[in-house]
């Protein structure tokens, strides 16, 4: 702790840099320094074993008779194709190579699985490599790339002896950065009230590097209809152009609007590397129905259709990339395409004023359809989005007609899901269920009326939380990070940060730590009680083996420090105008920032023995809001004045510093 705070003091007194600075933080930076990576430990081995640990040192290990294997461990989640050098073998020879995310399905006979939601435990069975005739290098075909794991077995599959060495994998997401470490953003806080002080830093690392994972070139995505187990390839076609961002590093390896609702905010505070964003809403946008505007749910290969909350998710996402990226020409030319889709969604606008559910695919979720609240709240997000993206196109008319549609849904979901005596929303307008999606939603999409409602939500919540995190009721007994990340900002935006704080450590602590996971990227989901069971909306579990352990739509910790422990947020296209608004969280002090064209914005911040101290540094020619976290005889920029918590100062972009002391 003394360390953390000590290197906060420090960048206080020097200017915030033109680009994300380096600093101890680095050290948290999960992504690797080279393309290729090679294994950390011996994680165990069987049978006759010999020189194990030389493969550590791209030295040489010898097998010896069927059924022996060594399993080696890259020490974090990795994705790519495997090289090995073959020193020796004999005729008839041959390994296998059995790939898994979780320690707890190693096996020398099978993959973890990634191709069936099954409650039958399909498992993906192995890559079985014959030995050539002579020895010499083998690489794993490029259809045959496996999509994410931690622990690789490699077996002998006769009992022929057989020597590899120089076993090694080439990373193949992120092909198109040269330097997956050179973040244009970073995030430093110290947690002291946690037995890893490192931990949110250690985390939001670990968010930016799930999304990398996922963040792939446009010829890896799963085959459809998929390879019957064992087996699996990952040659398809994933969208328009590449590089593309997906679901998951493992599976399903495709385009989910939904899962970039929480992915794309933690891509743009890490390393603002929006293309792959850009071409995935382009790739949804190309499989529109030209005649009625809806789009599919997903992208290809699964290419799947029916959803109308996803529909409204691409929305969300095409506002996303325009905050961050500014791409006017891009949305120009989208432009058409999204004003129908908006219009596909009020089409389903019946007379009581609310949108009624008819495609039900969803994230999974039970009971969607109908008047349901999480798909209104939704709704509701698309029409405020579409005011602000009218409105910096200038196309004034279209944004007063949103902007009315949006007043009256605000009054018509507070009317129909409200429920006093419970003090939370409902699902829908047949139940008492009150959804961790729809109540999380609505605080983060402001359809609150009022901060008695935004208070006793928060409260509620907290109802469903267990030891591993939030339940959500929609889908019993299932901790649902993608989710749960929107919850966490609703508490922030509740003022109840120690809340937010403790969900945080619950969570995300048990995802990042737990020994039967990864412990560098994001579980996809689990049961109340931590183990890997992900249930279906269907009503049975998945086998435990095909929970995806670097899963996007997990990341949401990664955006949400940095827009509200460290209180940055651009509000306009590119930051050209932005917030400022800590919360302090009992932390001593943080410090971060992001890129975007425009250039740097930083912030810095200590709280310490009754002063409070803040610099923020941004772009000239951008303007921006100050909320400071505590009243206090204040001085700004060495002028001194009286700023109560509740006032909100106004400054032109540039460095600021402002000096607090607390009122005992």
């Amino acid at each position: 702790m003394a360390l953390g705070r000590v290197l906060c003091l420090l960048f206080l007194t020097t200017s915030v840099l033109a680009s994300a600075p380096s600093g101890p933080w680095d050290a948290f930076n999960f992504a690797p320094p080279a393309r290729t990576v090679y294994a950390r430990y011996i994680r165990e081995t069987g049978g006759n074993v010999a020189g194990a640990t030389n493969l550590l040192s791209e030295g040489s290990a010898a097998l010896s008779g069927d059924g022996s294997y060594v399993t080696l461990d890259f020490g974090f989640e990795v994705r790519g194709w495997v090289s090995l050098n073959f020193d020796a073998v004999s005729s008839d020879s041959s390994i296998s190579l059995s790939f898994t995310e979780s320690p707890l399905f190693i096996s020398p006979y099978n993959s973890d699985d990634s191709s069936y939601p099954s409650a039958n435990m399909y498992y993906d069975g192995v890559l079985h490599v014959p030995a050539p005739l002579d020895a010499g290098f083998w690489t794993q075909p490029r259809a045959q790339l496996r999509g994410g794991y931690r622990f690789l077995t490699i077996a002998s599959t006769s009992d022929n002896a057989v020597s590899i060495s120089n076993v090694s994998c080439e990373i193949s997401f992120m092909t198109h950065v040269e330097d997956m470490r050179n973040y244009s953003g970073y995030f430093y806080a110290s947690d002291p009230n946690y037995v890893d002080q490192n931990f949110l830093t250690r985390l939001w690392y670990s968010g930016a590097y799930t999304v990398q994972t996922g963040t792939v070139p446009l010829d890896t995505g799963r085959q459809v209809p998929i390879v019957p187990s064992p087996g699996w390839a990952n040659n398809a076609t994933l969208g328009v152009a590449g590089p593309i961002i997906v679901d998951g590093a493992k599976r399903d390896r495709a385009v989910w609007p939904g899962d970039m609702g929480i992915a794309v905010p933690t891509q743009f505070v890490s390393t603002n590397d929006l293309l792959p964003t850009r071409n995935a809403l382009s790739t949804m946008f190309a499989a529109q129905n030209a005649e009625t505007g809806a789009l599919p749910e997903s992208g290809p290969p699964l290419s799947q259709q029916g959803s109308d909350t996803y529909h409204g998710w691409t929305l969300i996402g095409t506002y996303n990339y325009f905050l961050y990226s500014g791409d006017y020409a891009w949305l120009e030319d989208t432009w058409g395409n999204y004003t129908k889709a908006v219009a596909y969604l009020t089409g389903k606008v019946q007379g009581n004023g609310l949108l009624n559910v008819t495609g039900l695919r969803d994230w999974g979720r039970k009971g969607q359809g109908g008047y349901n609240s999480e798909a209104n709240a939704i709704y509701y997000k698309v029409l405020t989005n579409s005011v602000d993206l009218a409105t910096w196109l200038n196309d004034t008319e279209l944004a007063e007609a949103y902007a009315t549609n949006a007043s009256a849904l605000k009054t018509t979901f507070n009317d129909a899901f409200w429920l006093e005596d419970d003090g939370m929303y409902r699902d829908n307008l047949t139940t008492t269920l009150t959804p961790q999606d729809a109540n999380s939603l609505a605080i983060f999409f402001n359809l609150t009326e009022t901060p008695e409602q935004v208070a006793s939500i928060s409260d509620g919540l907290t109802k469903n939380w267990g030891a591993y995190g939030s339940i959500a009721p929609e889908l019993p007994d299932t901790v649902a990070p993608f989710i749960g990340g929107f919850e966490l900002q609703a508490h922030f935006i509740a003022g109840n940060d120690a809340r937010a704080m403790d969900l945080l450590r619950r969570e995300w602590g048990y995802m990042l730590y737990t020994p039967i996971s990864v412990q560098s990227t994001l579980l996809e989901g689990y049961t109340g009680n931590g183990s890997l069971y992900y249930r279906s909306y269907q009503g049975y579990n998945y086998d435990p083996s095909y929970i995806s352990h670097a899963h996007g739509w997990s990341s949401g910790p990664t955006s949400a420090l940095t827009f509200y422990v460290l209180g940055l947020q651009v509000t306009s296209p590119q930051g050209k105008t932005w917030s400022v608004a800590p919360h302090t969280s009992g932390l001593p002090c943080a410090e971060g920032g992001f890129e975007t064209p425009l250039g740097w914005f930083g912030v810095n911040w200590t709280s310490k023995d009754g002063w409070f101290n803040i610099t923020i540094e941004t772009p000239e020619r951008t303007s921006g809001s100050l909320r400071l976290p505590y009243p206090g005889s204040t001085t700004i920029n060495g002028a001194e004045a009286y700023v109560d918590s509740s006032e909100v100062l106004q400054l032109a972009g540039g460095s600021h510093t402002v000096v607090v002391q607390l009122f005992q």
